[in-house]
């Protein structure tokens, strides 16, 4: 019997596992997930947008704008690309590829390119016009970093939790 052929790329197997992630976010306008991955196709760390640990996300806002900057969301959220940095417990991260839903903030940027990541590859530029993300860019250009936006043939994969179907 052959082999299947059917198999889903690394690339769409990294995505998967950001988009996975992202399914943990309680964030009810964006969700977004991070999955960090070695040189040798390994999983360096995962992560998603919430608020930090020890923080109720049940005490603090979910509103995307408010009159007063403490009662919106942002101040508090933590961003996917930075909880996978965090998550990853100290492991070197020098050389690494980030797959991530959504192109990354400034912020995220600077502990991108501080931590050594060498290349993001995204999913949606929908920012992109904005003045946060075309710093980004202008900072990834200047350490190096490759940008790649992926673009796949399969819409959608579906997960089966059902036992008899493995």
């Amino acid at each position: 019997m052959p082999k299947r052929s059917d198999y889903i790329s690394w690339d769409a197997y990294f995505m998967g596992v950001a988009l996975l992630s992202a399914k943990r976010s309680k964030d009810p306008c964006t969700q977004v997930g991070a999955c960090i991955v070695n040189a040798k196709n390994r999983i360096m760390s995962m992560g998603y947008n919430g608020f930090p640990i020890g923080i109720s996300d049940d005490e603090f806002p979910w509103e995307s704008s408010a009159e007063d900057h403490c009662d919106s969301k942002y101040p508090y959220v933590c961003h996917a690309e930075l909880n996978a940095i965090l998550n990853n417990g100290g492991g070197n991260l020098d050389g690494c590829k980030i797959y991530v839903a959504l192109f990354p903030c400034c912020e995220c940027a600077k502990a991108i390119i501080q931590c050594g990541i060498r290349e993001v590859l995204y999913l949606s530029d929908k920012y992109a016009a904005q003045a946060d993300f075309r710093a980004s860019r202008r900072m990834f250009a200047a350490a190096g970093v490759k940008l790649t936006q992926l673009c796949f043939d399969e819409e959608e994969i579906t997960l089966d939790f059902r036992a008899d179907r493995v």
